[in-house]
């Protein structure tokens, strides 16, 4: 792919992302498709079609300007219907005496200049231990399929409606003791701390996590899934526009301490460059930055990452799925997280051999265990 579409590309996304003004005549003769093809796999055509409209100094091609929209016009009806799923279902909850939280996905969505142009995907309900199993009981005589529960990390996952519904106990992370500490004590601040936040949707009061704790939990979701299968861009935009909408009351003191406790500074500093440097992220909404080379030499290898495996690992060959029996795809899922724990021990030499061992540990255990 020329590297001048992949520079419009970020040029088109960053004017999505912050609903400014861009210019793209520096970049020549643009391949629209290719800039679709990359929108797509980062799963943030919306974002790259608001971008579109900032254009300044060029006319895009009406085709492709089309296809732009016709993605965006489709997500704002799937979001529209999703929103009143959740209210639906909230609503449900609260009169069975079910209590819940809303984490990422639609309360994230509230962050964006045009929340029904972000791509939606799962329903996350994060919940007490009682709520917890309370909601279990409750919704699975209303699904359409269940997947099997995972006990360790508290999370049952089910399909009602046609929407994906995903229990949580705890907010699991998976790849460091430490992190699963400082997310462990997310669940007091919410739960018996009451440190929430809330979005009304339609006549529904949904409630989410509080601003600070959600910037910590969201970035460690980034990582989770940086080290386990991709990272993709609209999970990075995510942590941005949160960070932004809430630039202004955010404790970073707080923040500063819990990211220093869960062993993420090295991590927080490369990705908080990389928002800056390739989203456009105001330097002055971003916690702690530095403009130190080291971070910008880390962030180009997160973006080299980023762009070779797509949202969530969309790029990558996933037919060994269907072809083989679950032991033989266990091992090769194992062989290709090494490959990248390896890989990105060049980008975090230390965090990477040190969340190693904790990430083969915990596959060889979903692996006795038959999970995934």
């Amino acid at each position: 792919m020329r590297e001048s579409n992949i520079k419009a590309f970020f040029a088109l996304t960053s004017a999505g992302l912050w609903e400014r003004e861009v210019n793209l005549a520096e970049y020549g003769v643009i391949d629209y498709s290719e800039v679709y093809k990359l929108a797509s796999e980062q799963s943030i055509t919306g974002l790259v079609a608001a971008g579109l409209e900032h254009v300044e100094d060029v006319k895009v091609p009406k085709e492709e300007l089309l296809t732009f929209i016709g993605d965006a016009l489709l997500l704002e009806h799937r979001n529209k219907s999703m929103n009143v799923f959740v209210a639906e279902l909230i609503e449900k909850l609260r009169k069975a005496g079910i209590y819940t939280l809303l984490v990422k996905g639609q309360g994230i969505a509230q962050c964006y200049e045009r929340p029904l142009w972000r791509a939606c995907g799962d329903i996350d309900l994060f919940l007490s231990d009682e709520n917890y199993t309370k909601a279990a009981v409750y919704l699975k005589p209303l699904a359409f399929t269940i997947n099997e529960e995972r006990p360790r990390e508290k999370h049952l996952a089910m399909t009602i409606d046609g929407w994906e519904v995903e229990l949580h106990g705890r907010l699991y992370g998976g790849f460091s003791k430490r992190v699963e500490k400082e997310l462990d004590s997310v669940y007091d601040k919410a739960f018996c701390g009451g440190d929430v936040r809330s979005w009304i949707n339609g006549d529904t009061q949904v409630f989410l996590l509080s601003a600070g704790i959600d910037v910590f939990y969201v970035f460690t979701h980034i990582l989770q899934h940086f080290y386990k299968e991709g990272v993709g861009l609209r999970q990075i935009c995510d942590w941005c526009r949160l960070l932004w909408t809430y630039r202004d009351t955010m404790d970073v003191l707080m923040l500063e301490s819990r990211i220093k406790k869960a062993g993420l500074m090295t991590a927080w500093l490369a990705f908080g460059a990389y928002a800056v440097d390739y989203l456009g992220m105001p330097v002055e909404a971003m916690p702690l930055y530095s403009d130190d080379k080291r971070w910008k030499r880390k962030a180009k290898r997160i973006n080299i990452f980023i762009l070779s495996v797509g949202n969530m690992g969309h790029n990558r060959d996933a037919s060994y799925f269907s072809k083989y029996p679950y032991l033989v795809r266990k091992v090769i899922s194992m062989f290709r997280r090494i490959g990248d724990l390896i890989d990105h021990s060049k980008i975090f030499p230390i965090d990477s051999w040190r969340f190693f061992p904790y990430i083969i540990f915990n596959g060889l255990k979903s692996a006795v265990r038959g999970e995934g």
